[in-house]
């Protein structure tokens, strides 16, 4: 009797595998994969597969040159990445063995992509069928192994995915390289690296901190009113009629403010209208990893990375939280059916929520279960796996505190509070007031309530601001007294108070993140907008924290403080040198829903490529218009480029100056070296040690400008230097080499 091939399920990741495993009966262990009857289960590691460099297809594609760009392979290759190779020698050696192939990966454009290439670089021409996961509980991979779909109808899938990765590369190899060889004329010494994705997100932060260096405050004029009415007093604002307002309605006159202050100075006003309704605001939903790492950094100065090691650590060593690489904020509704058992888990892991699980209603089902809005993968919650958290190091206990506190929420009833708004019209002007009373803490028990105790020798930190927690220059919420329409209202007090608008906040990881997934407000375009609404903005859950991670240590980012991100010099060079087409994430939007239209069978890959070289070679044909002063390797006259910073330049050439590197420091050198051997101090000597001019904004408080200072003692008497203008607050200093004649 001969037995017949096995089925071969091709998992994304260890775990998933294991959780498929043991429900078609795989539970014998080998060497890369799970055995049972007539049916194997195997794993990637992620991407087993990379894109070779450019040298691997040429020679002479190694040398970074710009009469070698555009580089436009013929045949597309794959490599083996060396870490995972021992792991696709196991997929190697199981696929002929295979019956059929059953593609278990994610349930998206990337897990079809890592499960298909390795079928393709296997040349395996077998049966392939797909298995269409969107969560890993038993309950949902049985309904999904009754559901078993055809492989030729996610195959698109793939197309989509290979088109993405070849656009990527032949932006991120040819534009990386043209720009750094251009930057290099233009005396930047560094590697300027170009992405569909990291370069519209360095815009963002470019963008953000040129607004705020050049924010100029403007004053405007609150009122504010302290009414009696029949059952006690509350304080009002006004609101300035249209004609006297700017268009956020505020007033710009301190004149006018006063007038109508003095106006109604102890007059006597109507209750013009006045509402109570009582609102019932829902927990909020459980976490994905974005929402996870905004809260890591805003709560605790956690950067994008580190919150995701946490996170992945908390699921693969201490397996006590479900997959962390998530876009989802929902539930499958069959995962309900194991809340009880999770509930009671989490109390007995951590003493701290006990009293929380006690008053939790696991009987209660909020908004997020929600089979129709789940998509690769659901939320992050709490496995139920049994542990003890004090084993748990000090960001370990937090995280997991903070995935368990959002999945309790979901067992608490509304919070709800009357939202009372009062309208007064007095001397012909119009004042309101809103006030909030509570009226049940509902799921407020869980996520205002203290954060843990300290444990292992690490700080408390407090829990964030409650939702529609008030600016500090709003007034606060306050409880008013029960009024009528038509009510008399008399004016004790009145008072006008100067403000000042506030340019906005620097970004934190926490902030970049979430402005990369709203990045499609930025767009002007509706349909493009809608795309980036659809897509989630740029970027993945699973990519951002890299591609925010790459922009640092490429030093285009540089973080500020602990948690601001400001953009560098090199950083503000390199986005006013690329044309809009490649900053603006509208362009990523045409690319997605060029991909999109690939994965949905409406759009071809061949056709998709033929374009993306088409306008790669565009820009590059840009490019080199831009670097034609390069000759032999020497740059020649300075490309007129216009940048928001100025570049530094030869005092006695004109040729642009690159900062370089020596054993006392850094330094600037002439590009025309050997031809001219000029070379200027970098006082500083930190990060791209950009040359500083006087009238600029300091680079230290962003406040004060560089004004020209000659030394008046020390070893450096009489040499001349760069200094804040608000010294001694600000004692930032650059010296410039030159004394004076």
């Amino acid at each position: 009797m001969t037995t017949s091939p096995p089925l071969l399920y091709l998992c994304e990741k260890p775990s998933q595998a294991r959780d498929i495993a043991q429900v078609v009966g795989a539970t014998s262990k080998r060497e890369g994969y799970l055995e049972g009857p007539q049916c194997r289960v195997t794993w990637c590691l992620g991407h087993l597969l990379e894109m070779v460099m450019p040298e691997s297809y040429r020679p002479e594609w190694k040398t970074w040159q710009m009469e070698t760009l555009p580089i436009l392979p013929a045949q597309w290759q794959l490599t083996v990445r060396q870490p995972v190779a021992k792991q696709f020698a196991v997929i190697k050696r199981l696929l002929p063995q295979a019956r059929e192939v059953i593609v278990a990966t994610d349930a998206d454009r990337e897990g079809e992509t890592i499960g298909r290439e390795v079928l393709t670089q296997c040349d395996y021409r077998g049966r392939v069928s797909r298995l269409w996961l969107s969560a890993l509980d038993e309950t949902s991979i049985r309904k999904a192994l009754n559901a078993i779909r055809p492989g030729q109808q996610t195959e698109p899938l793939y197309q989509a995915g290979l088109g993405r990765a070849r656009a990527d590369w032949l932006v991120g190899i040819n534009l990386s390289r043209a720009y750094t060889l251009l930057g290099r004329s233009m005396g930047h010494d560094g590697v300027l690296t170009v992405g569909r994705v990291q370069t519209p997100t360095l815009k963002l932060v470019v963008d953000r901190d040129r607004r705020i260096e050049n924010f100029q405050p403007i004053p405007f004029f609150n009122l504010h009113v302290q009414l009696q009415v029949e059952h006690g007093t509350f304080r009002a604002q006004w609101l300035p009629d249209p004609a006297i307002a700017d268009a956020e309605g505020r007033c710009l006159d301190r004149a006018v403010a006063e007038e109508v202050a003095h106006l109604v100075q102890g007059a006597t006003g109507l209750i013009q209208a006045a509402q109570t309704k009582r609102v019932k605001e829902p927990p909020p939903l459980p976490l994905d990893l974005s929402s996870l790492q905004q809260e890591g950094s805003h709560r605790w100065g956690m950067s994008a990375t580190q919150t995701l090691a946490v996170a992945q650590a908390l699921y693969e060593t201490h397996k006590v939280i479900t997959y962390p690489r998530t876009d989802c904020r929902y539930l499958p509704v069959s995962q309900w059916q194991e809340a009880t058992r999770i509930v009671r888990a989490i109390a007995q892991a951590d003493p701290v929520l006990a009293p929380l699980v006690q008053q939790a209603d696991a009987g209660l089902r909020s908004r997020a279960w929600d089979d129709k809005k789940i998509t690769a993968h659901h939320a992050i919650i709490p496995t139920g796996a049994s542990i003890q958290v004090a084993r748990l190091s000090g960001d370990e206990m937090r995280i997991y505190d903070l995935i368990c506190r959002h999945y309790l929420a979901q067992f608490f009833p509304p919070f709800e509070y009357d939202h009372t708004v009062i309208d007064a019209r007095i001397a012909r002007h119009l004042f309101r007031a809103s006030g909030r009373v509570s009226i049940a803490p509902g799921w407020q028990e869980v996520l205002r309530s203290q954060p843990p105790p300290r444990r292992k020798g690490q700080p408390d930190a407090p829990l964030a601001a409650p939702d529609g927690a008030q600016e500090p220059d709003q007034p606060p919420e306050q409880p008013l007294p029960l009024v009528k329409k038509g009510e008399p209202a008399q004016v004790k007090e009145s008072q006008v108070a100067e403000k000042q608008t506030r340019p906005p906040d620097r970004f934190t990881e926490g902030t970049l993140i979430q402005a990369m997934k709203q990045v499609g407000k930025t767009v002007d375009n509706p349909r493009l907008k809608q795309i980036l609404r659809e897509t989630a903005g740029i970027g993945t859950e699973a990519t951002r924290a890299s591609i925010i991670d790459h922009l640092l240590k490429r030093q285009l980012l540089a973080k500020e403080g602990k948690k601001q991100v400001v953009s560098t010099h090199a950083g503000r060079m390199l986005v006013d040198l690329l044309p809009n087409s490649v900053t603006d994430p509208a362009t990523t939007a045409v690319w997605e829903q060029a991909l999109e239209d690939i994965a949905q069978g409406q759009g071809s890959l061949a056709a998709f490529q033929e374009k993306a070289v088409i306008w790669v070679t565009r820009l590059i044909g840009q490019v080199k218009i831009k670097a034609e002063g390069t000759v032999g390797g020497i740059p020649g006259p300075r490309v007129a480029v216009a940048t928001g910073d100025s570049l530094p330049t030869c005092p006695r050439c004109g040729r642009p100056m690159r900062q370089r590197q020596s054993a006392q420091g850094a330094f600037w050198g002439c590009s025309g070296y050997p031809a001219c051997r000029e070379i200027r101090p970098d006082a500083s000597g930190k990060g791209l040690g950009q040359v500083v001019q006087a009238g600029q904004n300091c680079p230290q408080c962003h406040t004060g400008q560089l004004v020209e200072r000659t030394a008046s003692r020390g070893k450096n008497r009489g040499s001349g230097f760069m200094g804040c203008s608000r010294y001694p607050a600000c004692r930032f200093t650059q010296a410039t080499g030159i004394k004076p004649p």
